[in-house]
């Protein structure tokens, strides 16, 4: 597999048109400041996430989708099937420790917090093709501001809830939350304010 994914990640860094996929890049938080992988404990690494969605109507194998930030370096490969509209997030933790079992410099996710790029790819016989990719500036990266698609699919917006934004910088703020693992709901329900308790578990 090292083989393998050295020649992907060179080919990732020429590789630049999209292709039709249901899957898609759904939300992301890149700057966390409170444990939401569920460890018991924060980590600025382990606690980044990205969700992918299924958007199809049919599961999708997996297999030979890659996540990458704007280095353009595989982070994680994603496996095994998504069922038709299912979510599957990772966590840094995730992204690290599958770079450290292929042997990749461990870094987790490496989402920038000055701004950087979530890159969702996929190996189609011998190339390495861009599926769905979304560029973020500093201020969608601060602590514990999402960005997702809302509805799920949909246009990108800032879910600042946790932490509200009121610059003028776009995109604006919301304050609606973070749902990793959940329907992105913002706009289109009342936001209810919750203890970070009962937030954290529903994401459980």
């Amino acid at each position: 597999m090292r083989s393998l994914l050295t020649m992907v990640s060179l080919t990732v860094a020429l590789a630049g048109h999209a292709v039709a996929d249901p899957l898609q890049i759904n939300e992301f938080l890149a700057g966390p400041a409170r444990d939401w992988d569920g460890s018991g404990s924060l980590s600025t690494r382990d606690d980044e996430w990205v969700e992918i969605h299924n958007l199809g109507a049919t599961a999708v194998d997996l297999a030979g989708h890659l996540l990458t930030d704007g280095e353009r370096l595989p982070r994680y490969a994603l496996s095994g099937t998504l069922a038709p509209g299912g979510r599957r997030l990772v966590f840094g933790k995730d992204a690290y420790d599958w770079e450290r079992a292929n042997g990749f410099p461990a870094f987790g996710l490496s989402l920038g917090n000055s701004g950087d790029k979530v890159m969702l790819w996929q190996i189609v016989g011998p190339d390495t093709v861009l599926v769905d990719s979304y560029t973020y500036v500093s201020h969608e990266a601060a602590s514990d501001r999402a960005v997702g698609r809302v509805p799920d699919g949909g246009g990108w917006m800032l879910l600042d809830g946790l932490n509200p934004y009121t610059g003028a910088t776009p995109p604006a703020g919301t304050g609606c939350l973070p749902s990793p693992g959940d329907a992105n709901l913002c706009g289109t329900t009342p936001t209810e304010r919750v203890s970070w308790g009962r937030l954290k578990a529903t994401y459980r």
